[in-house]
């Protein structure tokens, strides 16, 4: 079992691959042996497709040979996270609803990584319907996380998370509707974006129709030019999603040797509203002011925002309700508790308490619109705390009292309200070694930017070489 294969860059794997120094069927091999060794720990994945994918393997190898067209991907195994439909392949959602729902289609998501040349190893572990900044379910075990398993990995991509930074797969899927890759980004030491709202189709999902506000699937990777990678491969128009956006994707990877000179960024270490651990706040400061060095100009933002949650979880909530709430009268047991707390509150959330949740978001959108008139990006800390024990939520972050459901994650979902990008970098650790992400964010249609500022970090400041303790 090869270490050194397990955390190649899928840059580095595609190439190799193609020029036949590694075979797809040895490295998709070693990914399984690794998995079956490290992941009783973790819990990472909720599905294997193992039959299938060493298949897959091998007829990669053979287009290989054979000096077929390649895809961008080909031969690179990859995890998807669980919310995303497979077609012929178990796809949970994270609920005991469906421990055994097999559709008969592939999200549009999964037809692009498909398509892509990529090698699926599985399906990894979300809470339920990916309503939790944790990843805990009904199915089994919670997923903990690779640096200290007593810990969160986050949520709700914790799965996808988890395996990565274990090496369990070289790329992975998650999906972001609160901060659900920043999250876990964040607390396991791994890169991930969240695109442009619409940037990324999200057609294909059980539950009823409903609006999709907030949600995007994206990368989680270990170096940012894997990110813009896969980014390509999924994003991009697709007339089956109303909101996905019209015009084609740009080239993510184009800018990522740019550097940051010229570019004016702005530092908010709280949002004016967030409770934040001082060490946390410490880390992600720093970082930020690391831009200076390299040719950014640092400012302090002045950012003072109204902390939008409860518009926010009005219509996070009656999304939950509108998809999943004809399953309460049969299935009400079979709900997790934060579940069940979720469809609830959408089912009580009247007309007008949408109508003013709609006018807030469109009072948050305005606000970062009219920050980015004066500024390219800025900067924040991922997440208020580093990863704390399962079961244990914060509810006091730096001397302060927050809500233990939300209170960790006060600078992902005002990002998700007014639909522009934002990637978490891991910048540092904790007194007791746990990962932090910086923040980086985005007007709508710039994640080439904030790809390219990610790079610039990631010179300046690498990461890719650590390992967890789990790994």
């Amino acid at each position: 079992m090869s270490a050194e294969l397990a955390f190649m860059s899928a840059v580095e794997l595609a190439e190799a691959i193609r020029q036949k120094k590694i075979s797809s069927l040895e490295a998709t091999e070693n990914f399984f042996q690794r998995i079956d060794r490290l992941d009783s720990q973790l819990n990472s994945y909720l599905t294997l497709c193992r039959d299938q994918a060493l298949a897959d393997a091998k007829a990669a190898d053979a287009a290989v040979q054979r000096g077929s067209e390649l895809g961008p991907l080909h031969g690179v195994p990859i995890s998807i996270k669980d919310l995303e439909l497979t077609k012929g392949v178990t796809t949970t959602m994270g609920s005991a609803l469906f421990p055994d729902r097999v559709p008969d289609m592939d999200s549009i998501v999964v037809e692009r990584v498909k398509a892509s040349g990529a090698i699926i190893l599985g399906k990894t572990n979300t809470p339920e319907f990916g309503q939790s900044g944790t990843t805990e379910n009904k199915l089994g075990e919670p997923c903990r996380n690779p640096w200290n398993t007593s810990r969160t990995p986050g949520g709700s991509s914790g799965g996808a998370a988890a395996a990565l930074a274990a090496g369990l797969c070289t790329l992975s899927i998650g999906s972001d509707g609160g901060g659900s890759i920043r999250i876990p980004a964040s607390f396991s030491g791994v890169y991930g974006i969240k695109p442009t709202q619409g940037r990324v189709p999200r057609y294909g999902g059980y539950g009823r129709p409903s609006a999709n506000h907030f949600s995007q699937a994206g990368p989680l990777t270990r170096t940012v030019a894997d990110s813009a990678l896969l980014l390509q491969v999924i994003a991009g128009p697709d007339s089956r999603d109303v909101t996905s956006m019209r015009e084609a994707a740009p080239d993510f990877s184009a800018g990522l040797g740019a550097g940051v000179t010229g570019l004016r960024l702005g530092w908010s270490s709280d949002f004016g509203y967030a409770a934040v651990d001082p060490v946390v706040a410490q880390v992600t400061e720093r970082a930020a002011k690391l831009f200076a060095n390299i040719g950014a100009t640092v400012e302090d933002a002045n950012l003072i925002m109204e902390d939008p949650f409860e518009a926010f979880w009005d219509v996070f909530a009656t999304a939950a309700y509108t998809s999943y709430g004809h399953l309460l009268a049969e299935h009400r047991g079979d709900f997790s508790d934060y579940g069940l707390k979720s469809i609830e509150h959408g089912l009580e959330t009247t007309g007008a308490d949408m109508s003013r949740a709609l006018h807030k978001v469109d009072q948050v959108s305005r606000q970062l619109e009219d920050f980015f008139d004066n500024f390219d990006l800025l900067l924040s800390p991922t997440m208020a705390v580093s990863a704390f024990p399962i079961d244990q939520r914060p509810s006091l972050i730096g001397g302060k009292p927050v809500n233990p459901f939300w209170g960790f994650l006060p600078f992902t979902y005002p990002i998700n309200m007014s639909g522009q990008t934002a990637a978490s970098v891991p910048c540092g650790y904790s007194d007791d070694g746990m990962p932090i992400g910086l923040h980086i964010i985005g007007p709508r249609g710039s994640e080439a930017k904030v790809l390219q500022a990610s790079a610039a970090f990631e010179r300046a400041q690498p990461w890719s070489g650590a390992r967890p303790g789990v790994s």
